[in-house]
C-alpha cells in the first residue's frame, strides 16, 4: 500500500499552498462536495486536469457560506478564474425528497451531514465570489449548471427559472463532461485571450449583451428558441423548446442554440464529439490518490464508501429514459476506456486500504453499453433520436457484448481479485434483442449467463420501472413482457447453477402519463411474481428531462399531446400506496380507492382473503 503525503492531494488551505511553495494560484475551485481525490468526483477530475495543464490549482470543498465568508477569501484571488460546481448532484435533489421534505443526510459530506451546502449551490457560491472579487471570471460547471443552462422548470419553486447563467452571474458555463472544453479554455487563456472573448468553444454557454445579440443570430444554422418570456406565457412553447434542446444535445453534428432572456441572449455552443479512447483514458489515468483528503480523518463519506472499490468503464447512455438526466449531461454516445486503463485501475484498487478482493462494480451509467456504437457512423451523424433503443433497438446499433466479456475475464484473472460484481443497472432489453448477426446474439446469451452466474452479489437490480406498456412508452422503457422473459432466464440459470439469487426490480410511481389505475394494475401484476416491492420511488421532476417537461407543461414535447400527471400530494400518495398492497396499514384505503375508480376486479386479485395481509408496520 502506497504511503501518501499531504502534498499528494491538491491544496485546500493556505498552509497547503505554502507547502508547495506557491506564491500565487492560477485557478481556485469551489465544490459543494467533500474533496475526494478520485475519478468519480468532478472536482478532483477538473483539478487534476488543470494540474496536468501546468496550472497551480486549489480546491475549497464545501465552503461556509453563512459566516464572514473566510472560506471564500482565504486563498485570495486566482490569476485566471474561479471554478464553481454544486457537486455530483443537483443541490435541490440532494436536499429534498419527491415530497419536498428536507433530507436528513448528504452522501457527499463527511459523516453524511445534511447542512454543508446551500440550496442552489452554484448560484450562492458564484454570487458570493462576484461580490468579493468582481473582476475575476467565474467558470461554472457540474451537473447542476449543465441541466439548468436554458430556461428550465424548477420543481421546488414550481415555476420556470431563467438560465443559471443569469442568476449566478457566471462568465461562462461548461456543460456535460468538462475535460475537452476546459482544455480548450485554458489554452485560449494561455494565449492571452480573456474569458469574455471565448465565444466559440464547443460545449460552453455564455450570456451575450443586447448589443451583440445580432452577432449570434445571423448564422442560418443557428436555432433560435422561444424566449424565456414566451415560455413563461405559453407552456406549449416551453415544450417545443425542449424537443429542440434534447435533439441537439444528442446529435453528432449539432447546431448552436440561442435563447433570449430579458435584454440578453443565452448562447449555447454545440457539444464536442465523444471523447476518444485515448482522451478518456487520459482523464482516468491522472495521478489520483483515490482517497478523501486527510482533513476528513476518522469521518465516513457515504458516496466514497459506495464507489471506492468500483470501476467506471465508460461514459454516456443511449437509453434516453424520459426521467433520467444522464443523456442530458453525458450524451447518448458511448465513450469507453481501453482494457489497459481499466486493468490499471483495478490494480490500483487492489492496493487500497481495506480492499479484500471484491470489486463492487465493473460498470457505467448502464453496465452493458461498453464499447457499443453505431455500425455505420454516417447514419449516426444524421440521427436525431434521443434513444438508440426506444421504441425499438436501432438496426445500426452494434450490441456486441464480447468486449465486455473480455474485460470481465481479464479482471477476474488478476491474482488480487476474488470476485467482481456488477452493481450498475443492466439493460436486459439489449440482452433479449435478436440481431441479424448470430455472433452478436451468442455474445448476449454468453453475457447473460456470465452475469447471473459470476457477477451478482446475491441480488441483481434491474429497472422495469412499470408494468403498463402505455406508461412505459412515456418513460421510453421496453414492454414489461421483456421483464417476464428475463426473469425466466434468471430463474433458469439460478436453478442450473444451484445458486439462490434474487431479482430486484425498480419501479416509479406518479410518472407523467401514469394514473392511479395503472398503479393498481402494477400491484396486481407484481403480486403473483412474489415481489414485496422495496426499490421504489415517487417521480421527482429534475431539470432538463422529458418527463419533467411533461409534468410542467402538460404536453408531450414530441407529439404535443396532452399528458395526465399526478401533481398534488393526495394524487401522489394515492399512487404510491399500491406499492404496499400487502401491508395491513394500507388495505382499507386501497379497497376504498379501487371501489372509487370502479376496479373491483383488482380487489379480488389483491385480497381474495386476509391471509396475505401482514401485521401493521411499526
Amino acid at each position: 500500500m502506497k504511503e501518501y503525503r499531504l502534498t499528494d492531494w491538491l491544496p485546500t488551505t493556505k498552509k497547503e499552498v505554502e507547502l508547495r511553495r506557491w506564491d500565487e494560484l492560477d485557478v481556485i475551485l469551489f465544490s459543494g462536495d467533500a474533496y475526494i481525490d478520485h475519478p468519480s468526483f468532478g472536482a478532483a477530475v477538473i483539478g487534476r486536469l488543470l494540474e496536468k495543464e501546468g496550472l497551480r490549482v486549489a480546491i475549497v470543498p464545501q465552503p461556509n457560506w453563512r459566516d464572514d465568508l473566510r472560506d471564500f477569501k482565504k486563498l485570495g484571488k486566482p490569476r485566471l478564474f474561479f471554478g464553481v460546481s454544486a457537486g455530483a448532484m443537483d443541490s435541490m435533489i440532494n436536499h429534498y425528497t419527491a415530497n419536498k421534505r428536507k433530507r436528513s443526510d448528504d452522501a457527499y459530506t463527511p459523516d453524511g451531514r445534511a447542512d454543508m451546502r446551500p440550496d442552489r449551490t452554484s448560484v450562492v457560491y458564484s454570487n458570493i465570489l462576484k461580490d468579493l472579487f468582481p473582476n475575476v471570471p467565474i467558470v461554472l460547471g457540474g451537473i447542476e449548471a449543465s441541466l439548468r443552462r436554458v430556461t428550465h422548470y424548477d420543481y421546488w419553486d414550481d415555476k420556470l427559472h431563467k438560465s443559471i447563467l443569469a442568476d449566478s452571474q457566471a462568465d461562462i458555463l461548461i456543460y456535460g463532461m468538462g475535460e475537452q472544453p476546459l482544455k480548450k479554455l485554458v489554452a485560449e487563456l494561455k494565449s492571452g485571450k480573456t474569458v469574455s472573448q471565448l465565444t466559440d468553444i464547443p460545449q460552453t454557454s455564455f450570456l451575450s449583451e443586447k448589443t451583440q445579440i445580432n452577432a449570434y443570430s445571423g448564422n442560418k444554422e443557428d436555432i433560435i428558441l422561444h424566449s424565456h418570456e414566451e415560455c413563461l406565457a405559453d407552456k406549449l412553447k416551453q415544450a417545443r423548446n425542449f424537443r429542440i434542446i434534447e435533439e441537439q444535445s444528442n446529435m453528432a453534428n449539432a447546431a448552436r442554440i440561442i435563447q433570449h432572456c430579458d435584454d440578453k441572449a443565452v448562447v449555447i455552443n454545440p457539444p464536442y464529439p465523444p471523447m476518444s479512447e485515448q482522451e478518456i483514458d487520459a482523464s482516468f489515468d491522472l495521478p489520483y490518490t483515490r482517497l478523501p483528503h486527510p482533513k476528513y480523518k476518522n469521518k465516513t463519506i457515504p458516496a466514497f464508501e459506495m464507489i471506492k472499490f468500483s470501476v467506471n468503464m465508460h461514459r454516456g447512455c443511449f437509453g434516453g429514459c424520459a426521467f433520467c438526466t444522464i443523456s442530458a449531461h453525458q450524451g447518448k454516445f458511448i465513450a469507453s476506456r481501453s482494457k489497459t486503463s481499466i486493468l490499471k485501475e483495478v490494480k490500483q484498487i487492489a492496493d487500497m486500504p481495506g480492499f479484500k478482493g471484491y470489486l463492487s462494480d465493473l460498470g457505467g451509467p448502464s453496465a452493458n453499453m461498453y464499447k457499443m456504437q453505431g455500425k455505420d457512423q454516417d447514419v449516426c451523424s444524421k440521427c436525431k433520436r434521443p434513444s438508440c433503443i426506444h421504441p425499438k433497438i436501432c438496426k445500426n446499433l452494434n450490441t456486441d457484448h464480447t468486449p465486455l466479456l473480455d474485460i470481465y475475464k481479464a479482471v477476474d484473472a488478476l491474482p488480487a481479485i476474488k470476485k467482481s460484481f456488477i452493481g450498475s443497472g443492466v439493460r436486459y432489453d439489449m440482452l433479449l434483442h435478436r440481431s441479424d448477426d448470430e455472433k452478436i446474439n451468442k455474445s448476449a446469451n454468453q453475457y447473460t449467463k456470465e452475469l447471473i452466474k459470476n457477477h451478482v452479489s446475491g441480488r441483481l437490480k434491474v429497472a422495469p420501472e412499470h408494468t403498463s406498456d402505455r406508461v412505459l412508452n412515456y418513460m421510453r422503457k421496453p414492454s414489461f413482457d421483456q421483464f417476464y422473459t428475463f426473469k425466466k432466464i434468471f430463474d433458469k440459470i439460478n436453478k442450473e447453477e444451484a445458486i439462490n439469487q434474487q431479482l430486484i426490480p425498480y419501479f416509479i410511481s406518479s410518472h407523467p402519463g401514469c394514473k392511479e389505475e395503472d398503479m393498481a394494475e402494477l400491484a396486481s401484476t407484481t403480486k403473483p411474481l412474489g415481489f414485496k416491492l422495496e426499490q421504489i420511488q415517487d417521480f421527482t421532476p429534475s431539470p432538463m428531462t422529458l418527463a419533467t417537461e411533461m409534468y410542467y407543461t402538460g404536453y408531450h414535447p414530441y407529439t404535443l399531446e396532452k399528458v395526465y400527471t399526478a401533481r398534488t400530494k393526495e394524487q401522489k400518495l394515492a399512487q404510491r400506496q399500491y406499492f404496499f398492497w400487502y401491508d395491513r396499514e394500507y388495505k382499507n384505503q386501497i379497497i376504498k380507492s379501487l371501489n372509487k375508480i370502479n376496479r373491483k376486479d383488482l380487489i379480488k386479485k389483491l385480497y381474495p382473503d386476509n391471509s396475505n395481509i401482514k401485521p401493521k408496520r411499526k
